[in-house]
């Protein structure tokens, strides 16, 4: 890295300190967050009394005349998040960062989620922008951003998933 992006780097996360400030969030509560907009996925964090919990979406915007698009990131940070309900059931492949191997789980395929503070982050990747906005209702999630709500959830409750290892599948040849 030359000192062109160091300065860079340093710049942003000074600029991270003061949206934490403004926010007038706990600067643990915004890890998460950091880590999704950062490395992607989906992260959570307990520390001391709090849980916090950041779930990102991807959302495909493509114009057809154009023939081009762009992939907006959005990130939700949950402060003390708590599901209000969840429904239906899907079996799926996943793989947490403490297991060496992926595993059948089950899923629900909508959740709910309320917490004590919630925000809205939009990464777009064509402006450069970060935009943050706080949120005052619970959200509902459906399919990938209801499976991360409820793998966070384990985290944040200190219960880890229990699934069927991916060895117990068969391979089988289908004919032509």
């Amino acid at each position: 890295m030359d000192d062109s992006e160091i300065r860079k780097l340093l710049k942003f996360t000074l600029s991270e300190k003061r949206v934490i400030e403004e926010l007038q969030i706990p600067p643990d509560a915004f890890i998460p967050l950091l880590f999704s907009i950062r490395y992607g996925g989906d992260w959570s964090l307990r520390k001391n009394s709090g849980r916090f919990m950041a779930v990102k979406e991807k959302v495909t915007r493509f114009d057809e005349d154009k023939m081009t698009g762009r992939t907006l990131e959005i990130v939700y940070l949950f402060l003390n998040p708590r599901v209000v309900r969840e429904e239906g059931t899907v079996y799926r492949l996943e793989k947490c960062g403490s297991k060496n191997e992926r595993e059948l789980v089950k899923r629900p395929y909508r959740v709910v989620v309320d917490g004590d503070y919630i925000l809205r982050a939009v990464l777009d990747p064509l402006d450069f922008k970060i935009k943050l906005k706080r949120l005052r209702k619970p959200l509902k999630f459906t399919g990938s951003g209801a499976y991360g709500v409820s793998h966070e959830m384990e985290h944040l409750e200190g219960r880890e998933s229990r699934g069927t290892p991916f060895w117990e599948f068969e391979y089988e040849i289908e004919g032509d």
